[in-house]
């Protein structure tokens, strides 16, 4: 009982956070540089752990961070694509030391090392793609794009616990997550589709739809970011399973590590950048 009152206190001021958060530009920045830092953190700290793996925490650490600054000011407005030159020069630094450390396994050093930029600094810099568009030539800031990205993953979440429990029997990838099942994985999207399409009508009725889809595009994209988010937890439980290891951290009580909790967005972020993209070109 003690463990359920942790997680649900620890869920309610995470779940507040985020989407208050939101509601300013600044606040999302801040948040999310700092949730980019500790994941980031986190990720280099497990696979230090393992046999002749040397990365190097700190530069990995700031070079995200500084990456999702460089694309807030980017995409605001605020700054030229010359805001991206340190960032490009620091990746380039972490190649070209390991000619000169004599680690036991370079090969894995630089592969740790990209994983820490392409896996986690990347997918939350994207959130600055999704939050800031341009209109008629004025850069504008909105929260709703970036904050149904968390809320449908939320929503998949919980639908896919509850029909899994209730309906579940065939398992979804019994190798990586024994404990999904088919059932919770398609219930969880049916759901989020239909929240999609109710997000569609209320924006729609309150004039704030500034995404301009309709509602089979809202549908489209509430499941979008349902499989890709699947997939992003999937890859988390392989990552774990790898090491050896059942929770990526413990700096969220009853929750595990900032990975346990941002894993199905790391997919799904980047996922709903690329479907809003395409659905803007055709």
């Amino acid at each position: 009982m003690n463990n359920f009152i942790v997680r649900t206190i620890t869920a309610v001021f995470f779940v507040a956070a985020i989407v208050c958060c939101f509601l300013r530009a600044e606040a999302m920045i801040l948040l999310f540089a700092l949730v980019t830092g500790l994941t980031i953190w986190e990720f280099t700290g497990l696979v230090n752990d393992r046999e002749n793996i040397t990365v190097n925490r700190l530069i990995c650490t700031v070079a995200g961070v500084y990456f999702f600054f460089a694309m807030a000011g980017y995409n605001g407005g605020i700054t030229s694509a010359g805001v991206f030159i340190p960032y490009l020069i620091s990746i380039v630094y972490l190649m070209v030391a390991e000619l000169y450390l004599k680690q036991q396994d370079p090969v894995n050093d630089w592969a740790y090392t990209m994983m820490s930029q392409l896996y986690i600094a990347l997918p939350f810099s994207l959130l600055n793609v999704l939050a800031f568009r341009s209109t008629g030539g004025d850069i504008t800031y909105s929260y709703l794009a970036p904050l149904s990205v968390f809320v449908f993953l939320w929503i998949n979440d919980t639908g896919a616990y509850i029909c899994g429990s209730l309906l579940g029997k065939h398992k979804l990838f019994p190798r990586i997550s024994p404990g999904k099942s088919w059932e919770g994985s398609i219930g969880g999207g049916i759901l989020v589709m239909a929240v999609a399409v109710l997000v569609w009508y209320l924006t729609e009725q309150h004039g704030v739809n500034d995404l301009g889809l309709g509602a089979a595009e809202w549908a489209g994209l509430g499941l979008t970011i349902v499989v890709f988010g699947t997939w992003g937890d999937l890859v988390e439980s392989l990552f774990k399973r790898t090491l050896g290891i059942k929770d990526s951290g413990n700096i969220l009580p009853g929750h595990g590590g900032m990975l346990d909790r941002f894993d199905s967005s790391l997919m799904a972020i980047p996922a709903a950048v690329v479907y809003l993209y395409t659905i803007a070109m055709l």
